[in-house]
């Protein structure tokens, strides 16, 4: 609104300056691509995202299965239990060395961390294995997946509106600085007559 003021308020005053109306037109600009360019980009930048993480998802979920791990023992040590995305949980988990079947049918066993806290020996629980047999965490939620593009949606707005605003100010800067010079140029010429009888000022 204040650009729309700005340019309203310059477009006949004898007291304007160019450097007036280029600032008041360059914030008008500003606000005009804050409305409609950095929404864009966020719509753009959020469908990329959504895009390529519903791939992964989907890659995710052809080559990691699930499959009963059989508790052999515990091995008294704690461990945090990732978590889909990867990411590490908080809560800890019994590590107990377990024996599991593959996807392809071959056998494994190793170091797990238990969902549960002191598993018995024999006890069951489910695992993610990737297409040899390794652990791997749980594909992604479809809905993790879209969080994830929404928020990068939104980060890339906000981004683009940043820059927006970031170029918009120093540009008035540059034209604040230009008019300083201009002044100071003006004033070296006839600051020194100021006030005398017959200097022309």
């Amino acid at each position: 609104m204040r650009a729309v003021v700005g340019v309203w308020r310059w477009r006949r005053s004898p007291l304007r300056r160019r450097t007036d109306v280029v600032e008041a037109w360059l914030a008008l600009a500003a606000l005009a691509l804050m409305v409609l360019a950095a929404p864009a980009v966020g719509f753009l930048c959020g469908s990329l995202a959504d895009t390529t993480l519903r791939r992964a998802v989907a890659e995710q979920r052809r080559h990691r299965h699930v499959t009963a791990a059989v508790v052999v023992h515990t091995t008294g040590r704690r461990a945090p239990l990732a978590e889909p995305d990867g990411t590490m949980g908080r809560a800890a988990r019994s590590q107990v060395v377990a024996n599991w079947a593959a996807y392809d049918g071959s056998r494994h066993s190793g170091t797990l961390a238990s969902p549960r806290q002191a598993p018995p020996p024999g006890s069951t629980f489910p695992i993610w294995t990737d297409d040899h047999g390794r652990p791997v965490p749980a594909p992604m939620a479809l809905s993790v997946a879209r969080t994830h593009a929404v928020f990068a949606g939104i980060c890339a707005a906000v981004a683009a509106a940043a820059l927006i605003e970031a170029i918009r100010r120093l540009t008035v800067w540059r034209l604040i600085r230009r008019r300083y010079e201009r002044l100071d140029r003006a004033w070296a010429r006839y600051g020194p007559d100021w006030g005398r009888t017959g200097a022309g000022s």
